[in-house]
C-alpha cells in the first residue's frame, strides 16, 4: 500500500519576486515529492511572479485576496477552512503578516505552525514588529535564516517560549553555475558592448537596499572606468525616484533598469561584479545566487551578509556606514582581473560548502518530520 504524503501548506503575503518568495519554488524543486505534498497560499493578487514557477513544479497555489494587512488578518477563517478542506498537516509561514494569520488559523484548526523569519526585527515597522512578536509563541517552531536574524529575535522577544533555530538560506548549485548561457544576449538586449565591464544587482526597489546610494557609487566608479555599465534587475515603489536620480547623475547611457525577471541566470551571467549597498538584510538569496553563478562580490556587511562573505576570501565588504568604500573595491577588481576571478571562484566554493539548497532542504524536511510522523 502506497504511503500517504505529508501535506504542507506554505503561507506568505505575496508571490512577487522577493527573497523569501524566490525560495519557495527553489526549495520545491529539491523536496522529496514522494513524501511531501506542497500547497501555497498568498494574499496580494497583484504580486504573482512566482506563481507559474511553483505550479510548473507541482505546487498547488491559491490566492485569498487581501488589499492590506488588516484584510489579510481577517482571512484567518478562510485560511482555516482551506486547512480543513485539504487536510493540511503542517503550516509553514513566512514573514510577519503571513505568520500572524497562520498562527490564528493554526489555533482554529489545531494544526501545527512553524514560521521562518527572513529579516531582523529592526527592519519592520513598529506595528508589524509588535504584532509579530506578540503572537510569536503561538506556534511550534521558529526558523531564522541567519544567526544575525536569530539574535535579533532573541533580543526583542524576551519571553520566547517557542523553540528557535537557524537554518541558513541556500541556493541550488546545479541551477546557478558559473559561465551560464544568456549573458551575451542580455548585453545585446541592453545595448552593452561585449567588452565592457558590467556591475549589477538584483533587488526589490525598497529603502533597505539603498539603491540611491548604489547609483551614487556607480557615478563615482564611472569617473575612473567610463566604459563600465550598471544593471539593476527588479522593481518596486522607489523606481520613479531612482529613475530621477539616474537622470540627475547623468547616468542614462550607463545605468540600465532591466525590470522584474523571473529568470535571473542570464543576467548574472552578464555581470562581472555583483554589488550591494544595503543598510540591513536577513540573508539575501540574490547574493547567494550571484556567488554560485561566479560573480565577484562587493557589498556592505549588512545583516547575514557578513556570515557569508569572509573578507578578502569570498568577496570585499565594507561597513554599512561606509558604503562609498564600494567605489574603490569595484575599481580595484575591475583593474585586477586575476584577483576578481579568484574571489569569484572562492565565492562559488563557499556556496557549495556551506550554503547549498540541498543542505537547507534536508534541514527543513527534518523539521517537518518532527511535527508530522509517518
Amino acid at each position: 500500500m502506497k504511503k500517504e504524503k505529508i501535506r504542507v501548506l506554505h503561507v506568505i503575503k505575496s508571490l512577487g519576486r522577493g527573497g523569501a518568495e524566490m525560495l519557495l519554488p527553489e526549495t520545491l524543486r529539491l523536496h522529496d515529492r514522494e513524501t511531501f505534498d506542497f500547497h501555497y497560499i498568498f494574499f496580494l493578487p497583484w504580486k504573482t511572479a512566482m506563481v507559474s514557477t511553483i505550479e510548473d513544479n507541482g505546487g498547488k497555489v491559491t490566492c485569498l485576496p487581501a488589499g492590506n494587512n488588516i484584510q489579510l488578518v481577517l482571512k484567518a477563517r478562510a485560511l482555516a477552512r482551506y486547512i480543513r478542506q485539504h487536510k493540511i498537516e503542517l503550516v509553514h509561514a513566512h514573514l510577519p503578516w503571513a505568520g500572524i494569520v497562520a498562527r490564528l488559523a493554526g489555533k482554529m484548526t489545531s494544526v501545527p505552525v512553524i514560521y521562518t523569519e527572513h529579516n531582523k526585527q529592526e527592519r519592520y515597522h513598529v506595528a508589524t514588529r509588535l504584532m509579530n512578536l506578540s503572537t510569536m509563541n503561538l506556534q511550534g517552531r521558529i526558523i531564522a535564516v541567519s544567526q544575525d536574524v536569530e539574535e535579533s529575535i532573541r533580543k526583542h522577544k524576551r519571553h520566547l517560549k517557542t523553540p528557535l533555530m537557524t537554518i541558513l538560506n541556500g541556493v541550488n548549485t546545479e541551477r546557478f553555475v558559473p559561465h551560464a548561457t544568456g549573458g551575451a544576449e542580455v548585453r545585446a538586449q541592453l545595448g552593452i558592448p561585449a567588452d565592457s565591464p558590467v556591475i549589477g544587482t538584483i533587488a526589490v526597489f525598497r529603502f533597505q537596499k539603498r539603491l540611491d546610494v548604489w547609483l551614487e557609487v556607480a557615478a563615482k566608479i564611472l569617473k575612473d572606468a567610463p566604459q563600465t555599465h550598471f544593471v539593476l534587475v527588479g522593481d518596486g515603489p522607489l523606481r520613479p525616484q531612482l529613475e530621477e536620480k539616474r537622470l540627475q547623475l547623468g547616468l542614462e547611457k550607463n545605468v540600465h533598469f532591466a525590470g522584474v525577471q523571473t529568470e535571473v541566470r542570464p543576467y548574472l551571467a552578464a555581470f562581472d561584479l555583483y554589488m550591494m549597498s544595503s543598510i540591513f538584510e536577513g540573508l539575501p538569496i540574490a547574493l547567494l545566487e550571484a556567488m554560485a553563478s561566479g560573480c565577484a562580490i562587493v557589498s556592505t556587511d549588512a545583516g547575514g551578509i557578513k556570515e557569508v562573505i569572509r573578507q578578502e576570501e569570498d568577496g570585499l565588504l565594507c561597513s554599512v556606514d561606509e558604503p562609498m568604500k564600494l567605489v574603490s573595491f569595484a575599481q580595484i577588481l575591475l583593474r585586477d582581473v586575476p584577483r576578481r576571478q579568484r574571489l569569484a571562484a572562492q565565492g562559488r566554493k563557499r556556496i557549495e560548502e556551506s550554503f547549498s539548497m540541498e543542505t537547507m532542504v534536508a534541514a527543513l524536511e527534518e523539521v517537518y518530520h518532527d511535527f508530522v510522523k509517518r
